[in-house]
């Protein structure tokens, strides 16, 4: 049967308020399409985790989606801090847990696993450990030293980007892999957005690259462009303009509003948004020629 729906029918079935909603990428294949979508659904108090929350949970901070973020690092990369992300918690009006890149990725590890926790070794950030009560550390039944362990994180929906998919939700993906495999396989629903739907023997002529199967995928929805300002390997490049230009919407409350109205609220959906940008972004973005040319759109 196939699962593919519109990514707004996608948000509005499997993302309940109160969730823990982890939108994986590392990088590149950051899911902002959904990201914005939740926004203009207007859904509340969630748990946002992700290894680097990047400009998609600034926004969706900012536009009151968030009750708590679970992290490693914290940044707007290659720029400086996340400036409403930081500057909520610091004010206390943020719940918020932090991790190493690698806690974060064994937490899913034991998620995906059916374990309670996985053991990792010890790492220079001892810090964390006081500040994070999560983080404990055990004696090596084996008689070595201590080790660190992290519990299973498990959300309550995953979302995923990918390059490619199939109707059932086998997906290709490549380029720098992050933790979207360990998040699918975490998480009790997943919706994966992807670049291109293709027929299933596309995703077959090439199983290295199938990192996410079917049988996990809760809902696939085809969102071209559903990356951008960050970037899909072999479609479009990374927007570093816009990496650059958040730092200052970011430091006014007016400014991030009005980027959101205009935006996020302003748009219908990704399509409408990609439409916005326009030719002069479409072109310094580097979208492959033969990629406009064949995307339809239809239905999803």
């Amino acid at each position: 049967m196939s699962k593919l729906i519109p990514l707004k029918q996608a948000i509005s079935e499997l993302v309940s308020d109160g969730d823990v909603v982890y939108a994986a990428g590392f990088t590149h294949l950051i899911p902002f399409a959904a990201g914005h979508e939740i926004i203009r659904q207007g859904k509340k108090d969630l748990t946002l985790a992700r290894a680097t929350p990047d400009l998609i949970y600034d926004q969706m901070v900012a536009a009151g989606c968030a009750k708590k973020v679970i992290f490693s690092y914290m940044g707007n990369p290659g720029v400086g801090s996340l400036r409403i992300v930081r500057g909520a918690i610091e004010r206390g009006e943020l719940e918020w847990e932090e991790y190493s890149h690698f806690g974060m990725i064994t937490r899913l590890q034991a998620g995906a696993s059916g374990l309670p926790f996985l053991p990792m070794n010890q790492t220079g950030a001892e810090d964390l450990e006081k500040v994070n009560p999560q983080i404990k550390r055990i004696p090596d039944p084996y008689g070595g030293k201590d080790v660190i362990v992290v519990p299973a994180l498990n959300p309550d929906v995953a979302i995923v980007h990918v390059q490619r998919a199939d109707k059932n939700g086998n997906a290709h993906l490549w380029g720098i892999i992050g933790e979207q495999k360990e998040a699918a396989f975490a998480a009790k629903k997943v919706i994966l957005t992807a670049e291109e739907i293709v027929d299933e023997s596309v995703i077959r002529s090439d199983p290295n690259r199938t990192m996410i199967p079917g049988i996990v995928v809760s809902a696939v929805c085809h969102v071209p462009f559903a990356s951008h300002p960050s970037y899909s390997q072999g479609y479009y490049d990374r927007d570093n303009e816009f990496y650059l230009a958040w730092d200052k919407i970011s430091e006014s409350k007016e400014l991030t509003q009005k980027y959101l109205d205009e935006w996020v609220y302003g748009v219908k959906d990704r399509n409408a948004y990609w439409k916005k940008l326009g030719e002069k972004a479409h072109k310094r973005l580097k979208v492959k020629a033969q990629y406009s040319e064949k995307i339809n759109y239809g239905k999803y």
